[in-house]
Formats: structure tokens, sequence, C-alpha cells
């Protein structure tokens, strides 16, 4: 195995266990933490107890809350950072950037005023050329089960081969398995748009509407992700993918999926606000709901699905209304 430089930028859940994952690896990890009171905490007690409590992160992990360290000579970065805040953190790290590094992005998101997807946003704030040593690792892995060891499945997306195959071998363990594709924003577009699908899951499940609705939720969901990616120039098959049905279902119905969380709250009659007040971590699927809606504008797709949960989220519409209008649109084949 070659043993790899690699800058982890995000200390979340998902981005403290792939740090984990990649130091038992073997690599030389360091992981950029946001918080410095965490990052002095992580550095005595080696735990991220403020994100991912319960798992010791090796001491071969350098800790540090300086982008220059966390990057600079790296030949792998991996940004694990909410979309809403991608932008800013890649600018502030594109100086320390290495010509040569692979970057990976496993932010799952859209951005709302550019509507452009995390590998967008890293070519047009990093430099030109840079789609030949960029990677999207995306698909149905909650961060707690990964760092468990549970047997994972995910895809890795990029538009070079030789870079799809290098962070394959790098990430790549007897429980972590990592498959390549070509079809960068395909995968992109699954791993964004399934957080908005789990929310009218979780709405479903708030209402105790059974396991009929939800199922017709996934389906429906993933034939409209499929519309949109399809418009925006994906290939359909990735949508029956890791990356797309497998990370749709994991999302619509695993109890640690945070948006579904969300959906699942808003059906038992909580307001949003006060979710979110609640959550530590982010849902994208909130912020990630109104690009859609936009998207499914821009290119003229159908998606009622997204459609409805917009109007929940943004205008106050009540869970119960948005399922009566799904379920009593214009009778269509399917």
């Amino acid at each position: 195995m070659i043993k790899e430089k690699i800058g982890v930028i995000g200390a979340g859940s998902w981005g403290t266990s792939l740090a984990i994952l990649l130091s038992e690896k073997g690599h030389d990890v360091s992981l950029w933490v946001y918080e410095k009171d965490l990052s002095e905490r992580i550095k005595k007690n080696r735990v991220n107890d403020l994100y991912f409590q319960g798992f010791k992160i090796p001491e071969s992990v350098f800790i540090t809350t300086s982008l220059k360290e966390s990057s600079d000579r790296k030949d792998l970065i991996v940004t694990a950072v909410p979309s809403h805040v991608l932008r800013g953190v890649l600018t502030d790290l594109s100086p320390f950037i290495d010509k040569k590094a692979i970057l990976i992005s496993c932010t799952k998101g859209i951005e709302n005023d550019t509507l452009l997807t995390p590998s967008d946003i890293m070519k047009e704030v990093i430099s030109e050329g840079l789609s030949d040593r960029l990677a999207v690792l995306s698909g149905p892995s909650f961060a707690l089960e990964v760092a468990k060891k549970l047997p994972t499945a995910v895809s890795v997306a990029s538009y070079d081969r030789d870079a799809g195959l290098r962070v394959q071998t790098a990430f790549n363990t007897p429980y972590f398995r990592v498959y390549t594709n070509p079809d960068v924003i395909g995968v992109e577009l699954g791993g964004a748009l399934k957080n908005v699908i789990a929310i009218a899951s979780g709405v479903s499940d708030g209402l105790r509407y059974g396991n009929n609705a939800r199922a017709a939720l996934i389906t429906r969901g993933l034939s409209e992700i499929s519309r949109l990616g399809i418009a925006m120039g994906a290939n359909p098959l990735t949508f029956s993918g890791l990356s797309g049905l497998g990370d749709l279902i994991l999302t619509c119905t695993g109890e640690l999926s945070r948006n579904r969380t969300v959906g699942y709250k808003l059906g038992q009659g909580m307001r949003l606000k006060d979710i979110l007040l609640e959550m530590r971590m982010v849902a994208e699927g909130v912020n990630t709901t109104k690009a859609a809606y936009k998207l499914s504008r821009k290119y003229n797709v159908e998606m009622p699905i997204t459609e409805q949960v917009y109007k929940l989220l943004y205008e106050n519409k009540e869970p119960k209304d948005v399922v009566k209008d799904l379920m009593t649109r214009e009778l269509k084949d399917e």
C-alpha cells in the first residue's frame, strides 16, 4: 500500500470518522478543526466530544486549527464541511494546496445562490485544470457505522480514472469498500437530493403513515432525482447505484439520518426553527431543498415531492396538507 499524506478538512462526524479510517490504514493524516477549544480537547483526550463521542482518534492523527498545516504538502485533501461554508473554507484553503494534490469532496449539498455542486465550487475557487485531480466520495455511509467498522460500500467519482483509482486505493478497507464511477455530477446530485426526499420520508413517518407511504416516497423521489440529474447531464444508471438508490434508502429509513429526523419532528408538529435549534450537526436537506426547487424550475423538471417539501420548510405549509396534495395530484402514467 502507498502511504499518502492526507489532510481532512472538517471535524464533524464524517470528517472525524474518515480521519480515523485513513489513519488506521497507515496514512499520514491531519485533521482540521474549526473550533479552537474543541481542537485542544481532542489533543488532550483524543475524542471529538462535540460531534463524535465514543471513538478514540489515533495519536497519529495530527490535530490543527491551521488550514496551512492541514493542507500544505499533502497528496490528498478531503473536504468534509457543510455545503454552506464550503466556498469560504476553500477560499482560505486554496493558497496552501499543492498543485499535484487530489481534492476529494465529501460534502453533500448544492450552493443556494449559485446552484453549484461542491466539485463546481472547487473548480471555480481553486484553479482551472482542477478536473484531472478532483474526486467525489458519496454513498450510503453513516459515520457512526463506519467508525464501528460495519460493512459499508460507497462510490468515488472522478473525471480522471487514475485519480479515481488512487482515491479508491487510499480509502478502501476490508469494511469500507469503494467503487469508482466516472459520473461526477450524477454522484453529487444523488448525494445531495436524497436529503430532500429524506425529509419527506421523515414527515410521513412522523405522521405514522406507514411503510407503504415511505416506499412510495422513496420510489417517486428517485424518479425526481433521476429526471433532474438527466437534465443536468448525469448518467441515469448512476441513480440506481450506491450514490443514488443506496444513499436514498439509507437516508429515508435510517434512524441516524439527520434529514429524516427533521422531517419526523415536522410530522409530529414541531416547527422548523425549534428543530434546528436542537440539532448540533447540519441537516443538509434543509438548504438543499431550496436549491433543488430552484434547479427544478431552471431546468423545467417536474419535482412534486421537492416542491411540497419546499412549501413545508419555507412557506409554513402543514405536513398533512403536503401529503394530501401529493396524493391528489392529477392522475398520470408512472
